[in-house]
């Protein structure tokens, strides 16, 4: 199955959290903060949304940062994807 998102919408696949920080502590499962950097696995085609032209800048296999409780959570195929508006990406990082 597909997901194709509608309007200025954007579905993600959020990347691992690091198991270990820069000084090579290992994290437990708790200690994980929620990851805020996703690839995107797919994009609206944009238009007209509240009356507004919504242009699309993110392509497929950008890597982003987004807000940190943004989007739904949805699960396909047992996969977990997160879809949001466009507005609520941050950054795109490189």
């Amino acid at each position: 199955m597909t997901i194709k998102p509608l309007a200025d919408r954007v579905v993600i696949k959020m990347l691992e959290a690091e198991e270990t920080t820069k000084s090579g502590i290992i994290l437990a499962g708790a200690a994980k903060e929620k990851p805020q950097v996703a690839e995107v696995v797919a994009v609206g085609p944009g238009g007209v949304v509240d009356g507004k032209e919504v242009k699309m800048y993110l392509k497929k296999g950008d890597k982003v940062l987004m807000s940190k409780y943004a989007g739904t959570e949805v699960k396909v195929d047992g996969e977990e994807y997160t879809i949001l508006r466009q507005d609520d990406i941050l950054a795109i990082v490189d």
